[in-house]
């Protein structure tokens, strides 16, 4: 339950800081794989590439949830949103470096490559957005710190509203920006630009949402410091809290576990699903964008007005059931290379996923307790960056060998969610 002191905090600016944050990082994706071409690199680079801010993610995600329990969501918010802009800035330098070359690789197994100094530069820029990427987790625990457990999967569908709006912005504004005689460099900007309107916008307008953060270090392990009017009077000891302690919470471990599931199979299709457009529907650049926009919509239809409508009348594990029942059922659709199923299959998406996501957050969130919010939700990242990392390496490999079979393989992984989900029901929801 959120406290007091709190509950009369708006939601709004955190998603307009993501949404922004969103944009940004959705202006750039959709050329890098152009970009690893030209300073060098091959399918194998650019895969390694977009694995890297899972994998230093991996790193920084629990360090940073659990500095935000003990000095403060927004201080973590505003330190993983500075790291954004920095690494925005090594990626923008990287364009306006020479293409020196560091070694030559020319493998059977590898394939041919050169290793180049902005090549480097961006590997650098991905890492270090991945180890100061606590936005998520930090976003979900300022979530749960502000939202009464009746409000939480309304308010986690918000979050998702925001971050799918700016999926549709950022490559539509990146399609403007990238055929001026800039090229690629003025979508890079627009992101530099973009990150430092979103540090200035958590400075001065994300309140902090913990009234008694918690600071190590201080006399007799107890805080007294608050960013909010009317000082700390509750504030807990400060415990040194290990992966040890977040696995032996109660019901942590198996949320963990279906956490890890559901990016598994996130992954294997969003890895396998492009290659799968291009040389089985035959899609276009362009139809496949147009598919992705669309996909995008649905999910903030359903996210918004739906969720909010029906997470009133349902509780949170019914709509996870349901919905990873649903979303089970639009990949086994996929499997049968149709392209009107293709736009069936994106419908069963969106509802699946638009109930099934935002509830999972919401019940993680009260399983946590308030005081262990944001290390459960940072060591929740690491397990969707390892799934990540999994997925998106893994998924090509299905793919190669089993062609539209990895959507009947990412079904699985789901149908085994729905499974998981029917043990949800008897779970307690009350926070400690």
């Amino acid at each position: 339950m959120a406290d007091k002191g709190t509950k009369d905090i708006s939601i709004y600016p955190l998603l307009l800081v993501n949404f922004i944050g969103t944009m940004g990082l959705s202006l750039v994706l959709p050329f890098l794989i152009f970009l690893v071409a030209r300073f060098g690199g091959n399918a194998l680079i650019y895969g390694i590439m977009s694995s890297m801010y899972p994998v230093f993610q991996l790193i920084g995600s629990p360090l940073l949830g659990r500095w935000s329990d003990i000095y403060g969501r927004k201080k973590v918010l505003f330190l993983s949103q500075a790291g954004t802009l920095l690494s925005w800035i090594i990626f923008f330098i990287a364009l306006f470096v020479p293409v020196t070359a560091l070694a030559d690789v020319n493998s059977g197994i590898l394939g041919s490559f050169v290793i180049t100094v902005p090549l480097v530069l961006l590997f650098i820029a991905r890492g270090f957005d991945g180890l100061t990427g606590g936005n998520v987790s930090v976003s979900n625990a300022y979530i749960a710190d502000i939202t009464e457990d009746k409000d939480r999967s309304k308010n986690f569908g918000k979050m998702s509203v925001s971050t799918n709006l700016g999926f549709i912005v950022g490559p539509a504004l990146a399609g403007i920006l990238s055929v001026t005689i800039y090229g690629e460099a003025l979508p890079v900007l627009a992101a530099i630009l973009i990150s430092l309107v979103g540090t200035i916008l958590i400075a001065f307008y994300v309140p902090e949402s913990r009234r008694c953060a918690l600071k190590d270090q201080i006399p007799e392990g107890l805080s007294m410091t608050s960013d909010m009017p009317g000082g700390c009077t509750d504030a807990a000891p400060v415990q040194k809290q290990k992966l040890r302690d977040v696995m032996e919470l109660k019901h942590i471990p198996y949320m963990f576990l279906i956490y890890f599931l559901i990016f598994l199979g996130f992954n294997t299709f969003y890895t396998a699903f492009p290659v799968h457009a291009a040389n089985d529907l035959q899609w276009s650049i362009a139809e496949l964008g147009f598919f992705f926009s669309f996909l995008s919509i649905l999910l903030v239809m359903v996210e918004g007005p739906v969720l909010s409508y029906v997470s009133k009348r349902y509780s949170d594990p019914f709509l996870i059931i349901s919905g990873s029942l649903i979303l089970g059922s639009n990949f086994v659709l996929l499997a049968f290379g149709s392209t009107f199923l293709t736009y069936v299959a994106a419908l069963l998406f969106a509802v699946g996923n638009g109930f099934m996501w935002p509830s999972i957050q919401s019940m993680l969130s009260k399983l946590a307790g308030k005081d262990d919010q944001g290390l459960v939700q940072g060591v929740s990242g690491s397990f969707v960056s390892i799934a990540s990392i999994l997925g998106l390496i893994g998924g090509g490999f299905i793919y190669e060998l089993l062609g539209r079979g990895a959507f009947i393989v990412s079904a699985l992984i789901i149908y085994l969610v729905f499974v998981l989900s029917l043990r949800l029901r008897y779970f307690d929801l009350s926070e400690e």
